[in-house]
């Protein structure tokens, strides 16, 4: 996963016009949320139901897909990595909903 803004940022650091999320292997882009702060979080977009496994650091091929200064334009901006907790439909302009966190199969609020 990656974030609109990331892709526009990157491309700015690389001299492009737009970076797209195949450059950077991602298949999910959001908007207007900061994938960082789903660490350690499960999260809702259409019914399918994710967990956040890390975040994505550049590697050595970005300098051959975005030329010279392509890993370090990434640095920072490259998303995250999620597992599939549970399988669902996924459709463009879905909300990313995060879930509350469970503690013994039990639902925790935050209040």
């Amino acid at each position: 996963m990656v974030q609109a803004e990331h892709l526009a940022a990157i491309a700015t650091h690389v001299g492009r016009s737009e970076v797209l999320p195949a450059d950077l292997r991602r298949n999910v882009v959001t908007h207007g949320i900061h994938l960082l702060a789903l660490k350690e979080k499960r999260f809702q977009i259409g019914s399918a139901v994710l967990e956040t496994t890390g975040e994505c650091r550049p590697c050595s091929r970005m300098e051959e897909i975005l030329g010279v200064g392509g890993y370090n334009a990434v640095r920072g901006l490259g998303g995250i990595t999620a597992r599939i907790v549970k399988s669902g439909t996924v459709s463009v302009g879905d909300e990313l909903v995060v879930l509350p966190r469970e503690k013994d199969g039990v639902a925790q609020g935050s209040g």
